[in-house]
């Protein structure tokens, strides 16, 4: 069930958005003229798809122009002038084999929110959609009329950027997304005052494309095929206040997203660490009511960090009451453009029913996000072969299993239970657990977990069908690149077809309605 609003959206640039590309143009560039309706029209009219805005919450905070044109033109010394028509792109070619990149600009208000990387991925995807070369643009160097006394000559200056013993806020951000710098562009654009008219020209090379020349895609899955997740053993330990909480939470939403993760799977009961902070043992219903006052802050975070990080995040799982005052463990899924869901626990443990008189949610459904569609079962839900089933029958390509195990022998009937889900559903399975203490939090006073990322069981997977997996009881992170395409000729083309096998003759998976 979603609960919020989308607040970020990437979107092809529309001629109602001219004034709001020329606000963030003039506040960026103070003094530079805007672009003219004819100029912004001409875009759209040559080559509509390769314009996008970002908006944040209804705002256009961002804003990127593209065109088509051969390699043999963009590779040579140039200006913007020249290149671009003065903006009327009106050199752009349908056929040609490089896309070339007029314009990025950002908000400097909105700044922090992964905007500009958003951008690039989508050049990227639109890239390698039409089957082309690769892209090219000519860079900014805004560090180089700063250092000049140290850096003479723009050779030694790009010199020592690009062995990193200097950063550049522009040309070092578009080395870190792929790009390398293939030569100087002088005069490329004169009233450019902090890089004195420099430019460096950057290419970035379609990985999907034959490294031949040909324009033939090698393959022809969608841009989506991999995608990135990121999972860990998350240690619980006694905190002194929400902002250490914060702080915990935000290290590894930013590490996952340093390494360009889609998704990141935190572990069951990750609020619990809350109820530590008071140096006593509380009931059940004191303690439930203290965790309670944290629901909206902890919701806050964890959306404006998804936002903010340009990263997925099931969030873990968090107790809270529901309309009938039944508590329920609920895990939050926070995706990147804002939206929120929540899907409650099916199966309480004895234990969660007996302290915490946890009822059992009933309704799942899958959660379609930007990269694939996705199901949440929480915990011993993975138990049960039908949950599963149901997600899979859905569409569900990857499901996340935040989950809390006590000892060795609890998380190992859970990972084989997870093993198995994966192999009859021929999905992936990512898992992630608690380790630490929380001595005075019943339930939680013991943690014991191994997370991981688990695949079917063919050739197109690991040997194991374990893609990565975290050591026992340490605190540490998990990532894997997975293959949505391998799942689809697995399931219509591996050595066994669990799915197509069914005998829907025999049985199947009753689902009671609108659950």
């Amino acid at each position: 069930m979603a609960t919020h609003r989308r607040k970020l959206l990437v979107r092809n640039t529309q001629f109602k958005d001219l004034a709001a590309i020329n606000r963030i143009l003039n506040k960026t560039y103070p003094g530079m003229e805007g672009y003219p309706a004819k100029a912004l029209q001409a875009q759209l009219n040559h080559f509509s798809e390769g314009q996008f805005v970002v908006e944040y919450e209804g705002v256009v905070v961002g804003f990127c122009m593209t065109f088509i044109i051969s390699g043999r033109k963009a590779l040579k010394a140039h200006t913007w002038e020249d290149i671009t028509n003065d903006g009327y792109v009106s050199q752009h070619d349908p056929t040609a084999d490089y896309l070339y990149g007029m314009e990025v600009c950002v908000d400097s208000d909105y700044r922090g929110k992964k905007i500009g990387a958003r951008l690039y991925d989508e050049r990227k995807k639109l890239c390698q959609r039409l089957g082309l070369r690769g892209i090219i643009f000519g860079a900014r160097l805004p560090g180089f009329s700063k250092r000049q006394k140290q850096y003479p000559t723009m050779e030694a200056y790009l010199e020592a950027v690009s062995t990193k013993r200097i950063r550049d806020a522009t040309v070092s951000f578009q080395m870190r997304n792929g790009f390398e710098p293939v030569k100087i562009l002088p005069n490329y654009l004169p009233s450019d005052k902090e890089s004195l008219g420099y430019a460096v020209l950057m290419k970035w090379e379609n990985p999907l494309v034959d490294k031949q020349g040909k324009t033939e895609v090698l393959y022809h899955e969608d841009a989506k095929d991999i995608v990135r997740v990121c999972t860990l053993n998350f240690r619980q330990r006694n905190i002194r206040s929400f902002e250490d909480f914060k702080e915990i939470i935000e290290y590894f939403v930013e590490a996952a997203a340093d390494y360009h993760c889609d998704f990141l799977l935190f572990p069951e009961f990750i609020t619990m660490g809350f109820l530590a902070m008071e140096n006593a043992r509380k009931s059940p219903v004191r303690a439930l009511e203290q965790l309670g006052t944290y629901t909206e802050r902890y919701e806050q975070l964890m959306s404006e960090a998804a936002v903010r990080f340009n990263i997925n995040i099931i969030g873990g799982t968090h107790i809270i009451k529901d309309e009938d005052g039944h508590m329920q463990n609920l895990c939050y899924v926070f995706l990147r453009d804002g939206m929120v869901y929540r899907q409650a626990k099916l199966h309480p443990t004895p234990d969660e029913a007996e302290w915490w008189d946890i009822h059992g949610g009933n309704k799942l459904s899958v959660i379609n996000t930007d990269r694939v569609p996705i199901g949440v079962l929480v915990g011993y839900d993975i138990a049960f072969p039908e949950p599963a089933r149901h997600l899979v029958d859905q569409g569900a390509k990857i499901l996340f299993v935040p989950f809390q195990t006590d000892t060795r022998q609890a998380y190992l009937g859970l990972r084989v239970c997870a093993q198995a889900r994966a192999i009859e559903n021929q999905c992936y399975v990512a898992l992630s657990g608690n380790i630490g203490n929380l001595p005075r939090v019943r339930n939680m006073d013991i943690n014991y977990a191994q997370s991981c990322i688990l695949t079917p069981s063919d050739f197109a997977f690991d040997r194991d069908g374990v893609a990565a997996d975290t050591s026992p009881d340490a605190e540490m992170v998990a990532i894997a690149d997975l293959s949505i395409s391998d799942l689809v000729k697995a399931r219509n083309n591996g050595t066994v077809r669990n799915l197509k096998d069914r005998r829907h003759d025999l049985y199947r998976v009753h689902w009671k309605r609108n659950h």
